[in-house]
């Protein structure tokens, strides 16, 4: 990356009482993207790069179970977010976005 870009590295764990979760789904609930894309987007906001403006391509590959630790990566370039979500070595989801 280059010198005018941030990265960070966050734990994630989505409680297995979350209010997501009996909607997704119901007697083997995993959690929704949108709740790890909610993530990337507080993360954005609490390092003060801004808001996510549009989300360019995102593929979600493996689910995220309920209480299961998961690490977003995070890197930020001139407007651009890249990021992962990885359960240990395996890829859950992966995107790109602009920033606002």
């Amino acid at each position: 990356m280059n010198a005018s870009g941030q990265e960070w590295i966050e734990r994630i764990r989505i409680p297995a009482d979350h209010q997501s979760l009996p909607g997704h789904f119901p007697g083997e609930p995993v959690v929704a993207g949108v709740i790890l894309l909610d993530r990337l987007a507080a993360l954005l906001e609490r390092e003060g790069r801004g808001v996510i403006k549009r989300i360019a391509a995102v593929k979600f590959r493996a689910p995220l179970l309920p209480g299961e630790e998961a690490e977003l990566q995070v890197a930020v370039t001139l407007g651009q977010v890249r990021f992962r979500v990885l359960r240990n070595a395996e890829i859950l989801a992966s995107g790109e976005a602009e920033l606002a």
